[in-house]
């Protein structure tokens, strides 16, 4: 839990740093899909410390200008979770200084996956033909696409993997 909570100030210093710098948008991987697999206590754990800092920085956020969204198969979430997460979203909504999306319970291939089964659902429902789909409703149904495609994706911690993280916005990313 020690190297979580770190990692919380590490997410405090790198919003501020992206504000200043007149980052529009950034997306910070928090979660997921798979963390759910890790053990019980420490997926609790990880939640509270989700649920404190978005309490702590609820005022920041509002403050200055800041519209948070968040990707990923939220409604996993728990309630505890959902109860902060979800207001602050919509109250953040019409900010326009900046985005902050946090990746929650989330996969870069399930979201693609998901985005797949909206575009099937919508072709058997006869609201659209599946051979005139294109890239662009591809994109328009991928969720982390709401902040338009990644311009520089940073890996942390000297990994050089992409670890499954906003697979279809990436596809032309600079890597760092």
């Amino acid at each position: 839990p020690e190297g979580h909570r770190h990692g919380s100030d590490a997410v405090r210093r790198v919003v501020r740093a992206a504000r200043r710098l007149g980052i529009d948008a950034l997306t910070l991987y928090a979660f997921s899909e798979q963390n759910w697999d890790r053990p019980r206590e420490e997926v609790l754990a990880l939640m509270l410390l989700l649920r404190e800092f978005l309490v702590s920085e609820r005022a920041e956020i509002l403050d200055h200008g800041i519209r948070l969204c968040a990707v990923g198969r939220v409604d996993r979430l728990p309630p505890t979770v959902r109860e902060v997460l979800d207001p602050l979203v919509a109250e953040s909504r019409e900010h326009r200084e900046m985005t902050l999306c946090l990746a929650l319970s989330y996969g870069g291939r399930e979201e693609i996956t998901d985005a797949a089964r909206r575009l099937a659902v919508r072709a058997l429902a006869g609201d659209i033909d599946p051979s005139s789909i294109r890239e662009d409703d591809v994109a328009n149904e991928i969720p982390s696409m709401s902040v338009g495609p990644v311009d520089l994706l940073i890996r942390t911690g000297g990994e050089q993997r992409i670890s499954n993280f906003l697979l279809w916005g990436a596809a032309y990313a600079e890597l760092y």
